[in-house]
């Protein structure tokens, strides 16, 4: 996938991998800081071992972790992604992180739009009340979704599109950003989602993701079957970086009375804190 090797080639400075949690819901490495993703798993026993080189992935460096997320194995793609999460470093200069919630920028934004979700979020209900129409399309669909196929039919009708993260380790992000419209507002959410402002090149403008904070505490909580919604902000922090296009619109939105040079300081103490942690 394009995308993350593109990602991937931003990062400049390799870092020795500390540990690897890979828990039933979630999957972190830690390395230069701590990074998440989603645990997907799919083993077909006459493939072998879903992560072939179990027992020794804290003998490799960052960098090579990562190349994990080109696995066939989709437990090494989240090991993978995990990797690239761990290691990313930030331009907090041209790329603010805000403490922000990706819920309510789309509750926001999403406001009397056709709007389109790929992945069911607990934010659905709320959004369904506030858009002028609501698509929400999953793999496996529950009760008013759309099954995955239908994304060619509804992308290209939506002005707001907020996908999830974990299309990258699923293989269907480059093909899902293919059918948003040229002026459609574009969103890349979740824990899995890497940090960087390549997605800008593929018609992002806004990323929202996961500092870890307390690398101790996470990876225990993921040791122990954690689902997001029961870290509670304990040990991680949501944030959402957006592109100089949205940014100003961005701020005001979430209600800052700062300004963005002061915004720029609560960013630093953000990684300052996860960095200090590791």
């Amino acid at each position: 996938m394009k995308i993350l090797q593109d990602i991937i080639s931003t990062i400049k400075k390799d870092a020795p991998v500390r540990e690897v949690r890979v828990g039933p819901f979630w999957t972190a490495v830690r390395s230069r800081y701590c990074g998440l993703s989603s645990t997907f798993f799919d083993h077909n026993h006459e493939a072998g071992p879903p992560v072939k080189e179990a027992g020794s992935l804290t003998e490799k460096s960052a960098l090579e972790l990562c190349q994990y997320a080109f696995s066939d194995s989709l437990l090494e793609r989240s090991i993978g992604l995990a990797a690239i999460n761990s290691i990313l470093e930030v331009d907090i200069e041209n790329n603010c992180l805000q403490r922000v919630n990706a819920s309510e920028l789309l509750l926001n934004y999403g406001k009397d739009k056709r709007v389109s979700i790929v992945g069911h979020f607990p934010f659905i209900p709320r959004l369904k009340e506030k858009a002028a129409k609501l698509w929400v399309l999953e793999k496996h669909p529950r009760s008013g979704d759309l099954p995955s196929i239908e994304a060619e039919n509804v992308i290209p009708q939506s002005d707001l599109v907020a996908i999830t993260g974990t299309a990258l380790l699923n293989g269907t992000m480059e093909s899902l950003l293919a059918l948003c419209r040229k002026d459609a507002l574009v969103m890349v959410l979740g824990p899995t989602t890497p940090k960087s402002p390549v997605w800008y090149r593929y018609g992002v403008k806004l990323i929202s993701g996961t500092i870890v904070t307390e690398p101790d505490t996470v990876l225990k909580y993921v040791s122990q079957g954690i689902i997001f919604s029961q870290f509670k902000g304990r040990g991680v922090k949501l944030v959402t970086m957006a592109d100089s296009a949205v940014r100003n619109l961005t701020a005001e939105l979430i209600k800052q009375k700062v300004s963005l040079s002061k915004g720029q300081v609560k960013c630093f103490s953000l990684l300052k804190k996860a960095k200090s942690s590791i």
